[in-house]
Order: structure tokens, then sequence, then C-alpha cells
């Protein structure tokens, strides 16, 4: 079983985030800068990495695109966190079948498995666990 979140790619993450969280009501959970992460580049430091927003009661979570740019059809991916590692990677192989594997799954930084997968039908998903400090 997983939890579903709908990903949204942005040029200006937080300032997306705010119009939401004005139209729709909500509240800024967190961010997380490049520049808050060891070794970043003084080029992507001011550029959001991950952004938490609740907005009409719906959790959202966003990051700048700094590898591609924005365009229709790449903005939104489907995130489908797992709490067991198995069910990641059976989740992960049976979407890349037939598609692109844009990131493999592997360990993150921020202590979870992530990977990225283009469908064979064009769908972004990205495949995480939950991060080993959040299962205690």
């Amino acid at each position: 079983m997983a939890i579903f979140t709908a990903y949204l790619m942005s040029e200006d993450a937080k300032a997306q985030a705010e119009f939401y969280i004005k139209a729709l009501g909500g509240k800024m959970n967190s961010i997380t800068k490049h520049g808050d992460l060891p070794n970043a580049s003084e080029e992507l430091k001011d550029k959001v990495i991950n952004l938490s927003f609740m907005a009409a009661g719906v959790h959202f979570m966003m990051s700048d695109s700094v590898f591609e740019p924005v365009s229709y059809g790449n903005t939104v991916n489907l995130n489908l966190e797992f709490a067991e590692e198995a069910e990641a990677r059976e989740a992960f192989d049976n979407l890349a079948e037939g598609g692109v594997v844009k990131e493999a799954l592997n360990p993150a930084f921020w202590g979870a498995l992530f990977g990225h997968v283009q469908d064979k039908f064009g769908i972004l998903w990205m495949i995480t666990t939950v991060p080993k400090q959040d299962q205690q």
C-alpha cells in the first residue's frame, strides 16, 4: 500500500505554492533549498529542492525544475511512497517496463529510497520509501 502525493515541478516553486495556498487556503509545511545541502553549487543554492504544503486540505509537494525546462506535460509527477522497500522496488520495476528510467531507485540523502521513471504512456512517477527516521 502506498501514499499518493501530486509532485509539481515549477520555475518558482515557492511563489507557485504561495499562490495555491492563498487561492485554496492552507499552509506551507517545509521548504528545503539546494543551499541547505552539503557541497551545494553556488548557482543552485537558492533553488527549491523540495517543498511541502497543504491547500484545500490536500498535501502537495513541489520543487524548482533545475535539470530540464518546465513545459506542459512535465510539471506533474505522481509520487508513491511505500513503507516497504520490496513494494517500492516492485512498483518501480513494473512501471519502468517499456518506459524510461530517469533516476534509478537508490538510497537518497534524506534517508529513503528514491527513483524517477517515465512509464510507457509518458506518465512521470516518483517512487519513494518512508524515510528511516519516520519508520520508528
